[in-house]
């Protein structure tokens, strides 16, 4: 017995054998749908292709269809555009009013705002208006005398190139006079036969011109009510961020047309204080056009030096020669000085892409392109700066997440 049971606790005292491990298999299932997520096209069924291809057809046509019925009615997109600058420019105007009287009705504070528009706009024409019209009935007496002269035409105007000493000049140049004075006659012609087409114009402008204050006034009206809708079409996270770029664009806007008024006003009053000193005629007028010319970018400041240049030297050389050493200087002045402190604020762009930007909106709008390119091209680049910096302050935001949430190694 006692053999017998040593055996047994022999063999419970012996280890058993640990089973040995088995090799790990890898699925094959992930390796099917890498090959077929590799495959492409190639792996694709025939109706998924079918069904990819008329989604980007309908897509594309689509598309298509959206810029054709834009391009069908461009007129109106861009009446819509100036009247949302004109809003835009005009909405301080109307919420300080509301803000002064706290009793006065909206619509009322926007007929107030047009009214003090339109006496702007009276006083300008009431500046250039006499000033033009005595231009055109001396015009019309010259032409009705040189007509009714005994002599003729050329010879009464003959005479009087002679009396004053250009009487060379006048016989030099007879043959292109004639010749100016039959395309003269060609162009007289023309304007006559399409004066209906004139007045077709006209009353389109005018039309233009009420569609574009109908449309800025209901913007005006309801401009907390647009904003929010179209606000509340993003996610509720998006939410702030549009607001806060409606809400720069539109300071930018306003502060650029504003900034641009106030220099253009500026320039005008020095141009007209410079004038009366030179005891240049006209001054007013020409003072006027010059701020107007001013309200064009880049160029406009130019354009109105070399017109009071070239009045000086109708009246006398040495005023154009202090008319020209008047405009280098103001012109320093007001790059150097006046536009980095009335533009530091509403806009933020370099000379190039201000070029670029009128350029562009010249050749698209013509003259409202050109004032309106730079703050279309400044709310570009809000968007752009703003999307870029949400962006990296979610990725910063989501990387102590990820680090958070990623596995601890266990100690040993």
């Amino acid at each position: 017995m006692n053999e017998e049971e040593n055996p047994q606790r022999n063999s419970q005292a012996q280890p058993q054998p640990e089973p040995q491990a088995q090799p790990e298999t890898t699925p094959t299932q992930p390796n099917a749908t890498v090959t077929r997520r590799d495959a492409g096209w190639a792996g694709a069924s025939p109706t998924q292709v079918m069904r990819t291809v008329a989604v980007a057809l309908l897509i594309a046509a689509v598309v298509l269809g959206a810029f054709f019925l834009l391009w069908q009615v461009r007129t109106f997109v861009g009446w819509f555009v100036i009247a949302l600058f004109l809003a835009a420019v005009l909405n301080p105007a109307v919420n300080w009013l509301q803000r002064r009287h706290r009793l006065m009705k909206r619509p009322l504070a926007i007929g107030l705002t047009y009214l003090g528009v339109l006496v702007a706009l009276l006083l300008v024409v009431g500046i250039f208006l006499p000033v033009l019209t005595d231009q055109i009935n001396g015009f019309i007496k010259f032409v009705t005398t040189a007509a009714n002269a005994p002599e003729g035409p050329t010879e009464y105007i003959k005479g009087l190139a002679k009396q004053n000493g250009l009487g060379g000049l006048f016989q030099r140049f007879s043959d292109q006079l004639d010749e100016l004075r039959k395309q003269l006659g060609g162009v007289l012609q023309n304007l006559l036969s399409s004066s209906g087409q004139i007045v077709i114009s006209f009353a389109g402008m005018i039309a233009a011109l009420a569609t574009v204050l109908t449309l800025t006034f209901f913007l005006l009206l309801g401009s907390e009510r647009y904003v929010n809708a179209g606000v509340g079409l993003f996610p509720e996270r998006h939410q702030p961020l549009v607001r806060r770029l409606l809400s720069q664009s539109a300071g930018a806007i306003s502060g650029y047309i504003t900034g641009n008024l106030a220099i253009s006003v500026i320039c005008g009053i020095t141009t007209f204080v410079v004038l009366l000193i030179l005891g240049m005629p006209y001054a007013a007028p020409l003072a006027l056009l010059v701020a107007v010319l001013d309200l064009i970018p880049l160029v406009g400041a130019t354009l109105g030096g070399a017109l009071l240049v070239i009045v000086g030297l109708f009246v006398e050389p040495w005023k154009a020669v202090v008319l020209l050493v008047y405009i280098v200087v103001y012109q320093q002045v007001e790059g150097s000085v006046l536009q980095p402190i009335v533009y530091s604020k509403a806009v933020q762009l370099n000379g190039l892409v201000i070029l670029i930007a009128l350029l562009v909106g010249g050749q698209l709008l013509g003259i409202p392109g050109a004032l309106l390119a730079i703050p279309v091209a400044e709310i570009i680049r809000i968007v752009v700066t703003e999307l870029v910096a949400y962006r990296r302050t979610a990725q910063d935001a989501n990387e102590p997440t990820v680090a958070s949430s990623s596995p601890t190694a266990p100690s040993e």
